[in-house]
């Protein structure tokens, strides 16, 4: 018993192994550019061998990018524990999403190249990554149906609906072009400030518009939101003639 306790340890710690040095490739190269003999060589482990806790590339990959989900996961999960009005959760999720871009922004890359549609449904681990995001999702629709209900957030929107808007607004803001982001830095703004007055617009459009239970935006720093000062766009260079 225990020598097939200590083989199964091996084992797991082998793919560990594995797991970790085909996410340091992946990290620092395109997935095309990553290849299974690159790895096997990184790891000291013949093909063969690799394949036995691998099926292919795709496998292997999308295990990297469940890791990253798991982190996000995590996240959301310990906002949605917060005691704080919906509406704050909401925000408080938000700025999740935007730390986790910042603490793992090699995470983020894999996580949305994943979503490009190119990987297979019959992999094992989709189902994993799609329930990962999912569980997001769900959070950040309690956190709205909590917000109608203390009436932090206006009731005359779906909670569903708005938290696939709202996810998909983080998403596309934290995955954005670069050719986008070259468009908003010629009008003075950095993506930083960008991305901060996405929350400046988005929460009071989520408010009811009555004052009674309309919060102020500095009564989210309480919650440890942290809101920047409204910013104006960097003064442009004049060319000269």
């Amino acid at each position: 018993m225990a020598i097939t306790d200590r083989r199964l340890r091996e084992k797991e710690q082998r793919k560990t192994e594995i797991i970790d040095a085909a996410e340091r490739l992946f990290f620092s190269g395109r997935y095309e550019d990553v290849s299974m003999d690159e790895i096997a060589r990184t790891v000291e482990l013949n093909k063969a061998t690799l394949y036995l806790y691998f099926e292919n590339k795709e496998a292997l990959f999308a295990t990297i990018v469940l890791r990253g989900v798991r982190i996000l996961e995590e996240k959301f999960r310990k906002c949605s524990k917060r005691e704080a009005p919906g509406i704050v959760r909401v925000a408080l999720m938000g700025q999740a999403y935007y730390r986790f871009s910042q603490e793992y922004p090699e995470y983020l890359r894999l996580i949305h190249f994943y979503g490009s549609e190119r990987f297979s449904e019959e992999n094992p681990y989709t189902a994993g990554i799609g329930k990962g995001y999912g569980t997001c999702r769900s959070l950040l629709q309690d956190a709205i149906r909590e917000g109608i209900e203390d009436k932090t957030i206006r009731n005359d929107i779906d909670p569903f609906l708005a938290s696939m808007y709202l996810m998909i607004s983080f998403m596309g803001i934290l995955s954005m072009e670069n050719k986008w982001k070259l468009v908003i830095a010629a009008e003075g703004f950095s993506n930083e400030q960008f991305t901060h007055e996405f929350f400046r617009f988005i929460l009071p459009a989520l408010s009811p518009a009555e004052n009674s239970h309309r919060m102020d935006m500095k009564d989210f720093a309480a919650y440890g939101f942290s809101f920047t000062e409204p910013v104006a766009p960097a003064k442009k260079k004049r060319k000269r003639s």
